[in-house]
């Protein structure tokens, strides 16, 4: 019994226990389970729309994705900071996008069904993407048969080539596009102008009007002739508030640089290890190998034409030298340089050729292959080049049988220059190139010209590692001193100039001419306001300090945080309510205009067919409350005064020109409506993005 009764005297503790061990044991098998996002937030979620994550892997994958396909279209080989951040805004757009409109075209049930997207694909009118990416470029047409062939190839390839997943992605997107086309068609059917607002945009357009006026300007008031009070801020802040409208957070910080740009001690220990790479150079046999084992920058050696080395001291220099010349160091571009002519040849300055590209989507091996028995077809005369071209060539040139014209030296990439204009008029070769597997038509060569063939080393200048550790020291001098408070007094001692970065988003890459500064922007999303740096942050030949100054968080911004911005604006309103007063003064007891600017020692203007839909005063501004409020007067009397964007005005109405009636509404109906479902594309967006709550965690991860 005593057992018993310690048991239920005791239960509810017992039981409370119970539960709180199980409860442990649950949330320590999930952190087990899914590491320790379970405490500290996913580290797979880079953003949340509306309830769905964009997960950063999937987001990581998209950005690789559309890199290569923007490095392969613009054929750059390294992208600059500013480039990828470009990238990568437009990939999380379009992450942001699909989720939001995805879930929308969901809700309202729409789909593409198989039929359609077969008709997309290869019906008589096909997705514009199918068009761009099969298309004729010179008709702008549809090239059936290239778009059949990459079929064709596309039903052999095996299961786990590349092809098929690059292709469902391709063919996902037609998709997607067409479910959006769907949507604004629905949004679109949805728009309707009425008769009453066709009339009105006819008139506003059409309808003119005379006045005079008075006009007392802003700047006739010194801005430090106007006290501004704390009153007249809040009272400009509440009537503009929407104006304030923060898209997203954003940060402000200040810093100071401490360069390690190269010394002059570092530009002669370079000009030292060049010169010896002179003698070097005279004694290459392999000048090729030489360059690409001693150069900083692989430059291809290719013939060029008198005017096309640079700079020009070296291209007057080798087109007078003999093969074997080495000529340097000398300075160019920020590196010293040394140049050796390798050849020198009398060559075309230009070439008519035509070519069939096989891309190696299945490995360079094959497509050699394939281009090898495609060259054995033509050669044997069972086939001619243009059939060949237009059957196998994945080239735009194909639908005009390869034809690529008559171009000059340079035009092509080295490998293609090369072999066209070191071969002989009916020549048939196979080239390689970043773009495939070439095979090549010599049909033409036309005029003589001397070229060089130039083998150039180059070293760039940098810093040594002594300045740079110079430069560092002084910097972690400076960080050692900072406290929250005395961040600029320190930068004014060690001379240093305070730069400030204003309003930086979580995502951005750099800021105020200071290009991959990726790792001070996290920092700076870590902090708090008057915090400084925990390190000193490399960026390329700087080293930078910074110090976090402001906080604006994503909604309405507090007017603490607009005050500095709005200044000029509120000074204006204080002036405008000082000049409305003394022309109000002046309007009473006055009968005409005349009377109103002798007064207030001003002129009258005389202003002829003012249109509504462009309300601008000639030598002012743009003024929609003035030019408003004079279509909405009655002729003949004299107004009070309107405050506008450049002074204050008082007028009197001469009379109205009224346009032609309206004849044909509908026209002005479509013009209207078309206007209207412009805006709206975009409108819809911006509503839908809002209602979805987009988070946005990039600062933390990327």
């Amino acid at each position: 019994m005593g057992i018993i009764g310690f048991l239920r005297n005791r239960m509810g503790l017992i039981i409370a226990v119970v539960i709180g061990i199980s409860l442990f044991a649950f949330i320590a098998g999930e952190v087990a389970h899914y590491g320790s996002s379970y405490f500290h937030g996913d580290n797979n979620e880079l953003g949340d729309v509306a309830g769905e994550k964009i997960a950063l892997d999937t987001f990581n994958n998209k950005v690789e994705t559309n890199t290569n396909n923007f490095m392969q279209q613009s054929r750059q080989g390294t992208l600059t900071p500013q480039i990828k951040n470009y990238i990568q805004e437009t990939t999380w757009d379009e992450a942001v996008t699909e989720k939001i409109l995805s879930k929308e075209m969901s809700r309202l049930g729409l789909v593409v069904g198989d039929d359609e997207i077969q008709s997309l694909i290869q019906g008589d009118n096909p997705s514009q993407q199918i068009i761009q990416a099969f298309g004729n470029p010179q008709t702008g047409q549809l090239d059936r048969t290239k778009l059949n062939t990459f079929l064709s190839n596309l039903q052999t390839a095996k299961a786990d080539d590349p092809i098929h997943a690059r292709w469902d992605e391709f063919v996902r997107q037609i998709i997607d596009n067409r479910r959006r086309e769907k949507y604004m068609n629905l949004v679109g059917n949805a728009l309707y102008v009425n008769s009453l607002e066709a009339k009105d945009d006819y008139e506003n357009k059409n309808k003119l009007v005379n006045f005079k006026y008075v006009e007392l300007s802003y700047s006739s008031i010194p801005d430090n002739k106007v006290a501004v009070t704390d009153e007249d801020y809040q009272n400009y802040y509440n009537d503009h508030k929407g104006e304030f409208q923060n898209q997203q957070e954003t940060r402000s910080l200040e810093y100071v640089v401490f360069n390690a740009a190269p010394s002059k001690d570092d530009s002669a220990a370079v000009k030292t290890q060049m010169d010896k790479v002179v003698t070097d150079f005279k004694a290459s046999t392999n000048d090729s190998l030489f360059v690409e084992v001693n150069s900083e920058t692989k430059t291809p050696m290719v013939y060029q034409r008198k005017g096309q080395l640079q700079p020009k001291m070296l291209d007057s220099v080798m087109f007078g030298a003999s093969p074997g010349f080495v000529y340097g160091p000398y300075f160019d571009n920020g590196s010293y340089k040394v140049a050796k002519l390798v050849d020198a040849r009398i060559g075309p300055d230009s070439v008519k050729a035509r070519h069939i590209l096989i891309a190696p989507n299945a490995g360079l091996e094959k497509a050699l292959a394939k281009a090898d028995s495609i060259k054995k077809v033509i050669e044997s005369g069972k086939a001619t080049f243009a059939d060949m071209a237009k059957q196998y060539s994945v080239d735009g040139s194909a639908s005009k049988g390869g034809e690529l014209g008559t171009f000059g030296r340079g035009t092509m990439v080295g490998p293609f220059d090369d072999a066209v204009f070191n071969g002989k008029k009916g020549d048939i070769k196979i080239v390689t190139t970043q773009f495939g597997v070439h095979i090549i038509e010599i049909e033409d060569q036309k005029g003589s010209s001397k070229v060089v063939k130039v083998a150039v080393v180059d070293k760039p200048i940098t810093a040594s590692t002594s300045t740079q550790s110079a430069a560092y020291s002084k910097a972690q001098g400076f960080l050692g001193k900072l406290t929250k408070e005395n961040f600029d007094d320190e930068a004014k001692k060690a001379g240093l100039k305070t730069v400030v970065a204003a309003d930086i988003t979580g995502e951005a890459s750099g800021f105020m001419g200071v290009e991959d500064a990726r790792d001070v922007v996290r920092w700076a999303y870590k902090s708090d306001v008057g915090d400084f740096s925990d390190q000193v942050f490399t960026l390329g030949t700087q080293y930078i300090v910074a110090r976090l100054t402001e906080i604006k968080p994503k909604g309405i911004l507090p007017l603490e945080s607009v005050k500095t911005q709005i200044k000029p604006q509120v000074i204006n309103a204080v002036k405008g309510k000082m000049l409305s007063d003394k022309l109000q003064a002046a309007v009473s007891g006055s009968s005409n205009l005349s009377q109103v600017a002798q007064k207030v020692g001003s002129t009258v203007t005389p202003l002829q067919n003012l249109v509504a839909a462009n309300p601008m005063i000639p030598g002012g501004s743009v003024e929609y409350k003035v030019v408003g409020t004079i279509f909405a007067s009655q002729p003949g009397k004299l107004s009070g005064p309107v405050i506008g964007q450049a002074g204050v005005y008082v007028f009197a109405v001469d009379g109205f020109v009224k346009p032609a009636a309206l004849t044909n509404a509908v026209r002005e109906k479509q013009q209207i409506g078309q206007m209207l479902l412009q805006r709206s594309q975009q409108q819809v967006f911006d509503a839908l993005k809002d209602k979805a709550n987009v988070k946005d965690y990039r600062y933390k991860l990327l």
